[in-house]
């Protein structure tokens, strides 16, 4: 069992969907048609039908289910047979809205942020236009390690929440610079946990836990104001996910949350879906001897304790999957693994979890957000196991032209553009929206 307590060190210390492709490799067409499976339905745990799912969604997803589990492998867990593995992103995956900034939003309102000694310090990618925007705004009359009356003073809470949304000052000014794998972090997604440097575990995880009752009692479609900035004041747990996720657990299935926000947070929501802390991968803060969040984080992949240059995100959610759950060590956890080694569902809603749902075996589920890359991986269907569906509440319209995918849908590790390309080297073709 893991250790579920983030890395406590000193900063001094941290120096089926559809018939199997013949192209498929023995092994694969296997697995995905079992000789043993029961008749589908009887003994099969089963997704509700009484709950909406884009055009035949819920038939592809089942069809793995049952393929996958105990319905096709009632020994499942016992001596070599391994149990499948589904992994799903959480924000506009699970949930409708972004958990994460839910618990900034309340954060923010409720004067939880101390002031660090220098905001250069909390990101080691901040630009100086964002260190003198923060410092202005948020001024320097608490003492350092006390609370900002963000609460009150709306141009710090701006300041902050602009560089946390768009990596951007309110000047328009860029808030990061520098190199970093833009495959495998995003300096604005790794600065959310160095935000609550100061605090321990359990106060992030209350504030989380007070932003999550606020948001689930607000009403559809109901906003709120950070600053000036209006942003959604409302999250919901997606029933149609809460239900595959039981299900997936009553076949056999370990169901994992593997998302690119802070830890404790991802963990006070993944709860009510069933989904303990064991299960639940996000970044992790390394703490003080104190107990205290600092601006360091865990590595992955061979990377050690760093400033967030390997969060789960793209390539960084296959690195924590392979690293966390399949126990693959060292730079191997960057790599596409065999068969056997990766997971047989996954799920996200953007172009972050491309990697990882990509690296599923058994069905890839996009919720569709208009991401461009993952959407042109998606409609391509290059293995016929992709399942696109709408969002579950408030869906995106239809999108206008074509996701750019022969040219420019491909986030590149230096944070340029490119096309998308097949295993082969062939170029996917651009794509239309269809499931919208």
């Amino acid at each position: 069992m893991r250790n579920r307590n983030i890395l406590a060190l000193t900063l001094a210390a941290a120096a089926t969907l559809a018939a199997v492709p013949a192209a498929l490799p023995a092994a694969a067409a296997t697995a995905a048609h079992p000789t043993n499976s029961r008749a589908t339905g009887g003994d099969c745990p089963q997704l509700s039908k009484k709950l909406e799912w884009y055009g035949n969604n819920r038939a592809k997803l089942q069809r793995t289910i049952d393929e996958r589990g105990t319905c096709a492998n009632p020994d499942l867990g016992h001596g070599r047979n391994k149990r499948p593995v589904a992994a799903f992103d959480w924000d506009n995956t699970i949930t409708k809205n972004d958990v994460t900034d839910a618990t900034i939003a309340w954060s923010l309102r409720h004067d939880k942020i101390l002031r660090p000694k220098s905001w250069k310090s909390t990101s080691k990618w901040m630009t100086d236009e964002a260190d003198r925007a923060l410092t202005e705004a948020c001024g320097t009359k608490v003492p350092v390690g006390k609370p900002l009356p963000t609460s009150r003073n709306a141009a710090c809470a701006d300041e902050i929440f602009e560089v946390r949304e768009d990596g951007k000052t309110m000047s328009g000014a860029a808030a990061f610079a520098g190199e970093w794998d833009h495959r495998h972090t995003v300096p604005q997604y790794a600065w959310v946990p160095q935000l609550f440097a100061g605090h321990t575990v359990p106060e992030l995880r209350s504030y989380a836990a007070k932003a999550r009752k606020e948001a689930l009692a607000a009403p559809i479609g109901a906003t709120q104001t950070v600053g000036t900035h209006e942003i959604p004041g409302y999250v919901r747990y997606y029933d149609q996910q809460r239900d595959l996720i039981r299900t997936l657990k009553k076949a056999g299935f370990d169901v994992y949350i593997v998302s690119a926000g802070s830890e404790p947070v991802a963990e006070v929501w993944s709860k009510s879906v069933g989904v303990d802390r064991e299960h639940t991968v996000a970044i992790r803060s390394v703490l003080d001897r104190k107990g205290r969040i600092t601006t360091w984080n865990q590595g992955c992949g061979g990377v050690p304790v760093n400033k967030g240059e390997a969060i789960p995100y793209i390539d960084g959610k296959r690195c924590w999957i392979n690293q966390e759950i399949f126990k693959i060590k060292g730079k191997k956890a960057w790599d596409k693994q065999d068969f056997g080694h990766r997971i047989a569902l996954g799920g996200g809603d953007a172009d972050t979890d491309v990697t990882f749902v990509g690296d599923a075996t058994g069905a890839h589920l996009v919720v569709n957000r208009n991401k461009s890359e993952f959407m042109c991986r998606a409609y391509d269907n290059a293995d016929g196991r992709w399942v696109v569906n709408p969002m579950f509440i408030e869906p995106l319209p239809r999108k206008e032209g074509t996701y750019p995918c022969s040219t420019a849908a491909y986030n590149e590790h230096d944070g340029s553009k490119g096309p998308v390309l097949r295993e082969d080297g062939s170029v996917v073709p651009d794509q239309q929206d269809s499931a919208y």
